[in-house]
């Protein structure tokens, strides 16, 4: 899919309600208080219309740390995966590229999302930490004068002159990656907060000569990290094409901030 695209697709999502399989969900804004602040977090209640619960479990679990993907998809079909039928992989939220916060499940409960191989045990840890999954399609290859998708030498996401789509950079064997828009560095930040304050979770980041790799560790970190600290190959998300000085700047002004 084009990255001009992106945008309507989400609309559409937003105005029917329904993924990139069919099934049809309930769309509800809400808004809830921070703890301890009084900033405000603005997100979207999404369940299945059928009222669907199969795709995580509903055992409360004590939260240690936040966990930070992108999806290496489109938000339908974001939706669509992590809300499959009786398939048990999945987090509590989505971050469109619109910045809209979508919640799939209350993020006391939980469900598989770091995977086979991943350190500490992808069922121990998947228990005591909060997935969050950026929409974002990863990433790209170079063919020509423009960029594809890893779904095949067809599918074009932009053009080397539209340089705000991607950013030019190596890891873990790919060369190219989609950037995040600016809207879900702020929607982010604002549910970092609300998470960290929730769960009484660090407000910390990894230092950044160790965010890009994957070591043990990683399980006794209070604080925030990403996929890639938990999967030694397999996995890119989230690496050095993510603007980590943009959020961590992100998420300490709005730490500050009185009202949002």
């Amino acid at each position: 899919m084009n990255a001009n695209d992106i945008a309507r697709y989400e609309a559409e999502f937003n105005r029917t309600g329904k993924d990139s399989d069919g099934k049809l969900h309930t769309l509800i804004p809400q808004t809830i208080q921070i703890p301890g602040e009084t900033g405000q977090m603005h997100y979207t209640f999404v369940r299945p219309l059928t009222g669907d619960k199969s795709f995580f479990y509903e055992k409360a679990f004590d939260k240690v740390q936040i966990v930070l993907h992108f999806t290496m998809g489109y938000l339908p079909g974001d939706v669509a995966t992590l809300t499959k039928k009786n398939y048990h992989v999945s987090v509590p939220f989505i971050i469109g590229r619109n910045g809209i916060i979508y919640n799939l499940f209350s993020s006391q409960y939980w469900s598989y999302h770091l995977g086979e191989g991943a350190m500490g045990g992808n069922d121990t840890r998947s228990k005591v930490t909060i997935g969050i999954e950026i929409s974002n399609i990863g990433p790209l290859k170079r063919n020509g004068d423009r960029l594809v998708t890893t779904y095949g030498e067809n599918d074009t996401y932009c053009s080397l002159d539209e340089t705000h789509y991607f950013e030019p950079i190596s890891f873990r064997g790919h060369d190219y990656f989609a950037s995040f828009t600016d809207a879900q560095y702020v929607s982010l930040g604002t549910l970092l907060r609300y998470l960290t304050a929730r769960f009484d979770i660090a407000r910390e980041f990894l230092p950044e000569n160790r965010r890009y790799q994957t070591y043990q560790e990683v399980v006794d970190f209070n604080g925030i990290v990403t996929h890639v600290n938990y999967r030694v190959d397999g996995k890119w998300d989230i690496g050095s094409a993510f603007n980590w000085d943009r959020l961590v700047s992100e998420f300490q002004l709005q730490i500050q901030r009185t009202d949002f």
